[in-house]
């Protein structure tokens, strides 16, 4: 894999996270809140796998080609 997709998977995981971290923001407050903790995990693993191709990307030559 190039630098410019783990840049692109490390976008769609950093999304994924932000949107489970809203979804057990709104279980913890509703009827759901045993969901809130497990919601709450997943996001922190997608935070963290976004993390990983964020630090694989920054170690790789950037093949953008200039304008």
């Amino acid at each position: 894999m190039d630098r410019n997709k783990h840049v692109a998977l490390a976008d769609a995981a950093v999304t994924r996270a932000e949107r489970l971290a809203g979804d057990a923001e709104t279980a913890a407050k509703g009827d759901a809140r045993h969901k809130a903790a497990p919601l709450a995990a997943v996001g922190s693993l997608w935070a963290a796998i976004a993390d990983s191709h964020t630090r694989i990307a920054r170690l790789l030559p950037d093949t953008t080609p200039e304008a």
